[in-house]
């Protein structure tokens, strides 16, 4: 399989929203993911998936190559196998990087489990086994089932992070009241969602998850702006796994 994956214009879901933000709205998904993460937006500059490039998304050796990354101390190949997580989105502020998951229904957040054959299984098994350590997770606790895409996206993070001492930030970047895909209408609605896969997957606290942020756009702002270019609304970031300490909510300028 290639490192770099091409795509139609999307048509529905987070696939088509994604491409909406980092094509039409680069600005709004900047402000958002900046505000999150501690960025001013006007640094950061997305790289995926961009019209010109066939709305391509990156995996493996390709998704490093795109972000100008190289893994000095502990190799991707030695982590993980091939045919490893396709990012929606990928950017940078300057030696910062950012990947983005983006998600526009509950469901998503869950996953078929690992399929990997039985090498690149061990391989994935014992990474998992890493990161579950680092976080104080016991060995029963499965990372490689239902919440195999959430888990390995955070073992991502971690070998750029803290195996490889990159500055890295993981987004998960989710929609708001997409009703063709009966998605959530509050940021509350993905919180539930959210804590519930961290309680399966047994994360509780880790310095990490302060790299691990989410942020909640409602698409109808989106369509908005495409109509009287107002500014889509943001229901409030987070960068961990604790709850939310507030319900209120900001509009771009």
């Amino acid at each position: 399989m290639s490192n770099r994956v091409r795509k139609a214009p999307g048509t529905k879901g987070s696939l088509k929203w994604v491409q909406v933000m980092v094509n039409a709205h680069p600005h709004l998904l900047s402000a958002a993911v900046g505000a999150s993460i501690g960025i001013p937006a006007g640094e950061i500059e997305w790289l995926s998936p961009l019209s010109a490039d066939a709305y391509a998304e990156y995996m493996d050796q390709g998704f490093l190559d795109r972000l100008g990354v190289t893994l000095d101390y502990y190799p991707l190949k030695a982590f993980w196998p091939a045919s490893g997580p396709r990012w929606d989105a990928l950017g940078c502020a300057g030696d910062q990087v950012i990947l983005i998951e983006a998600k526009a229904y509950l469901r998503e957040l869950m996953s078929t489990p690992c399929q990997a054959k039985p090498a690149s299984l061990e391989r994935i098994r014992a990474s998992l086994g890493l990161v579950k350590a680092s976080f104080d997770v016991t060995p029963d606790v499965d990372w490689a089932g239902r919440y195999y895409q959430y888990a390995n996206r955070l073992a991502h993070l971690y070998l750029l992070r803290q195996l490889n001492h990159i500055p890295a930030e993981l987004v998960h970047l989710c929609f708001l009241n997409d009703r063709e895909q009966n998605g959530p209408t509050t940021a509350a609605q993905w919180h539930v969602a959210i804590s519930k896969a961290h309680t399966a997957l047994g994360i509780i606290d880790h310095p990490l998850l302060r790299h691990v942020h989410h942020v909640f756009v409602d698409v109808a702002g989106l369509v908005e702006a495409d109509q009287r270019r107002p500014a889509p609304l943001v229901h409030g970031t987070d960068s961990s796994c604790q709850p939310p300490t507030s319900t209120a909510q900001s509009r771009f300028i």
